[in-house]
């Protein structure tokens, strides 16, 4: 992959991240841990973020940023756009019910807004949804965490070695298919058939700022994000300033 030839200098100590659609913070929190400032963006009320935020829809304030300018103040984005329109529960058991299947994909949208900005990006999706470039995909066992969570990542104007995706050390705890499991992990999603409480949540992916059980049920484990911001920190096509 082409790498931008030019280098961006970013003004104060920290390179400044641009997180788009944020929830509550789980992938904002891993930049910030692996050396970023980061500034979020989500179209949803979210009180824990724990970082400067903007609420309003992402792409809109994206599309704003590049046009006004503003975006050259940040070294990076990362965007982690919903992802109903390819969720197989959307388009195959709810079609049946009536409702599904209308989703917007934004993920094609985002990624075009991305390209616009001649930033290196970040675009995250879960296993079996939205089709995205699947340049790293990571698992809560490759940091020793309490969830699989595999999640992947098409990475825009930069690269990253893809780390080796080691055994799960047995089954996430729960029922499925009217069987009961023991395992290491828990289901960080939804109620029910043996998933874990909040605290339980908060222990397995290393998430304390938050005890809003829907914004644990979207976050990406802050491992991920800062074993992905370490990495973007060395590439070519980002230099912090003095």
């Amino acid at each position: 992959m082409t790498q931008p030839t030019h280098i961006r200098r970013v003004p104060g100590p920290r390179p400044l991240l641009l997180d788009l659609f944020s929830c509550a913070g789980g992938a904002a929190m891993g930049y910030h841990r692996a050396g970023f400032t980061v500034h979020g963006c989500d179209i949803a009320d979210r009180p824990n973020y724990p970082f400067p935020y903007h609420r309003g829809d992402a792409l809109a304030y994206l599309a704003r940023l590049i046009t006004s300018g503003e975006i050259r103040r940040y070294a990076a984005v990362h965007a982690s756009p919903p992802c109903q329109h390819g969720c197989a529960l959307t388009v195959g058991t709810n079609r049946s019910q009536g409702w599904g299947g209308t989703h917007v994909d934004l993920v094609a949208t985002t990624r075009e807004l991305l390209d616009e900005t001649g930033l290196p990006y970040v675009i995250e999706q879960p296993n079996g949804r939205a089709k995205i470039r699947k340049d790293l995909t990571l698992c809560g066992e490759m940091f020793s965490l309490g969830v699989l969570r595999h999640r992947n990542f098409e990475l825009g104007r930069w690269t990253i070695e893809r780390p080796a995706h080691p055994k799960h050390r047995g089954y996430v705890r729960g029922y499925r298919h009217g069987v009961w499991r023991d395992g290491p992990y828990v289901a960080a999603y939804g109620k029910g058939g043996g998933k874990p409480t909040v605290p339980e949540m908060q222990t397995a992916m290393g998430i304390t700022w938050t005890e809003v059980h829907e914004e644990l049920t979207e976050a990406i484990p802050p491992a991920y994000t800062e074993h992905i911001g370490r990495a973007l920190l060395t590439t070519a096509a980002l230099e912090v300033a003095a």
